[in-house]
Formats: C-alpha cells, structure tokens, sequence
C-alpha cells in the first residue's frame, strides 16, 4: 500500500474528503526539514522523545555506538560512526493482528 491507497483507505473509514486525508497523513508522517510541515511523529521522534500509540506501537530514536566495519570487497577495516536512527516496535494488538491470534 502507497500513500495514495492509504488516503484512500481514510477517506472510506471516515467523512474526510481526499484533500483532509491527505492532511491528516501529512500532520502525522511529513518528514519535511521546515518545523510548520514537519509531522507530529517525524517531530517528536526526530528530537528524541518516544511516541506510544496504544495497541498500534512505539515510534522512538534509538542510538548506535561507533564501531569498526569491513569494506566486503576489499577486506578493510572501516571506522563506522555512531549514529542515530529511527525505530519501530510493533504493540501486542498489532503483533496478535498480525499473527491472527485474534
């Protein structure tokens, strides 16, 4: 499913034409550097807080030391910087959906 299908998925789970769909999917995900387009979720994960939706799952920042790597085609040591990066972890409700426990 691409963006377009999940608007359009919205649109037939609630009253909101295409345009506030959009919207909303926007205000949630927009991954845009400007702070105003910035999504709510992108947002607060991107500064470093955990966003919980209840039975959905946790979208948080995680860390990642430096550490030392190898170029697979030549066989050389690499020093790899430590960096941050984006996580997602699945809730119960959304694993046991998933599983078809339910």
């Amino acid at each position: 499913m691409n963006k377009s299908e999940l608007i359009e998925a919205l649109m037939k789970k609630t009253d909101l034409n295409k345009r506030q769909a959009a919207d909303v999917l926007n205000a949630l995900f927009s991954t845009s550097d400007d702070k105003k387009k910035t999504g709510i979720i992108t947002g607060q994960v991107a500064k470093g807080d955990k966003v919980t939706l209840t039975g959905f799952g946790t979208f948080e920042r995680r860390a990642r030391k430096a550490r030392t790597g190898r170029n697979p085609q030549t066989g050389e040591t690499l020093k790899i910087k430590a960096a941050k990066y984006p996580a997602f972890a699945a809730g119960k409700a959304f694993k046991d959906r998933v599983h078809k426990k339910k």
